[in-house]
């Protein structure tokens, strides 16, 4: 047995790429349009694993990857906070943190410590920045900033 992907559902494909790819920095290495299902599923992977991801496919690949689902008639989705998290190690927290910021995207559990932060896809779904290696020394604004909201 080995993991494969996870599977997030989302109501607004344009604006789960742009927060995922544009913001997050994930890339997109598959995409498969069911028209007789009417849905669109698309697989992302982190930079460093997308060359192992598109070697082989989205149910192949040995890289560990998100499965976009995008069911064209709409239906409302509750409870992403129920789904638990996504997590990526990044090189710097501060740095992510601070691009995504920039972009409009809220930091609900800011990266005080240096090593951990949270924030929401427009899903509501939870990721979770951890800092490759050991902890950043704590540095402002991050450091004296509060939580937003639920992460």
């Amino acid at each position: 047995m080995r993991y494969l992907h996870t599977m997030v559902r989302v109501t607004d494909l344009a604006e789960s790429l742009a927060f995922y790819c544009d913001r997050l920095g994930l890339k997109e290495v598959s995409r498969i349009e069911n028209e007789a299902g009417r849905f669109t599923l698309v697989f992302l992977c982190a930079p460093d694993d997308e060359a192992v991801a598109r070697e082989a496919g989205p149910l192949e690949s040995r890289a560990p990857m998100v499965e976009l689902t995008y069911n064209w008639d709409p239906e409302p989705y509750q409870g992403g906070r129920n789904f638990g998290h996504l997590a990526y190690a990044v090189d710097d927290i501060y740095a992510v943190c601070q691009r995504l910021k920039d972009a409009g995207v809220v930091i609900n559990r800011p990266p005080r410590d240096g090593r951990m932060a949270f924030v929401r896809s427009p899903d509501n779904i939870s990721v979770e920045l951890l800092q490759a290696g050991g902890a950043l020394p704590p540095a402002e604004p991050w450091a004296s900033m509060p939580n937003v909201g639920t992460w």
